[in-house]
């Protein structure tokens, strides 16, 4: 991790940060900010989402996003996906325009077909880093995530949290999976409930990390739920499920939340997460290590 790495992933923060906060000071809703500030990420090679995706073990690119509206529960996702730009706006095309809420694979493809989606040429997903990060564990039955517990990685699953002028919410997660995955494995970020979560009366999540302890944690709903039955605060219910109960099974990784009453809170058990936040009230940082 050089300096000027570091900041080019800064800048690929604030950028997302600014299209997603414009898009709320004009007046568009949480669910369109939450979008802008995710196809940003996905925009940007630096991070496992989008242009950025890592390699499966046949040397192909399989995405996966969704996107949860806090105001009415509705909710859409996409899995194991290929060629398409901006995995996030599938998600929720799937949610606004079809009677379903996960679509994966031909059928998800299918889909797209149908809303006049481009499918891209791989080569608009090939990057460099991400080619060489395949090629040192390829053909052996090593998978790994775009991060790690040492302070030269990052978290590689994007998302974005958002409370509107009329408090209503909504989250969005995209990621690009794990490098040499196999068998179509699919994580947290496209499930409803474990990788995302928005709910109006307790709160909006995204997380990443592993994903298969945050499918067995229902990580995203197990915050809401402290929030709702436990009287927690949304911060106080980030911990508890972070860096309690999520490390009793194993599981490293964080998330991002955001209420109602447009209270934020980041929580992770690693090194660092690089997050990002801006206010109505002026107050805006972007962090990658603890406070």
């Amino acid at each position: 991790m050089t300096s000027e790495k570091e900041a080019a992933y800064l800048n690929g923060l604030q950028e997302a940060l600014d299209k997603g906060f414009h898009a709320l000071t004009i007046g568009e809703s949480a669910l369109d900010a939450v979008c802008k500030a995710v196809q940003a990420l996905e925009d940007c090679p630096l991070f496992n989402a989008g242009r950025g995706s890592v390699f499966t073990s046949e040397g192909t690119h399989e995405m996966d996003a969704s996107i949860m509206d806090g105001s009415n529960l509705n909710a859409g996702a996409v899995s194991l996906i290929t060629g398409i730009k901006n995995p996030v706006l599938l998600a929720r095309d799937v949610m606004e325009k079809s009677e379903h809420v996960l679509l994966a694979g031909k059928g998800a493809m299918s889909f797209a077909k149908e809303m006049g989606y481009e499918i891209l040429t791989a080569d608009y997903f090939h990057d460099a880093f991400r080619f060489q990060q395949w090629q040192e564990i390829r053909d052996t039955d090593t998978f790994q995530l775009d991060h790690s517990k040492s302070k030269g990685h990052k978290f590689g699953t994007v998302g974005a949290v958002a409370c509107d002028k009329f408090g209503n919410i909504a989250a969005a997660t995209s990621t690009g999976g794990m490098t040499n995955k196999k068998f179509g494995r699919i994580g947290d970020s496209p499930i409803i409930g474990s990788g995302t979560y928005a709910n109006n009366d307790t709160c909006a999540i995204s997380c990443t990390g592993s994903g298969e302890f945050f499918i067995r944690g229902v990580v995203a709903y197990d915050v809401a739920s402290l929030v709702e039955h436990k009287n927690l605060t949304l911060k106080e219910a980030c911990d508890k499920v972070i860096k309690e109960r999520l490390l009793t099974i194993g599981g490293d990784g964080g998330l991002i939340g955001v209420n109602a009453n447009a209270e934020i809170a980041f929580s992770f058990n690693t090194e660092g997460m690089y997050r990002g936040m801006k206010h109505s009230d002026g107050n805006c940082s972007i962090k990658i290590y603890e406070d």
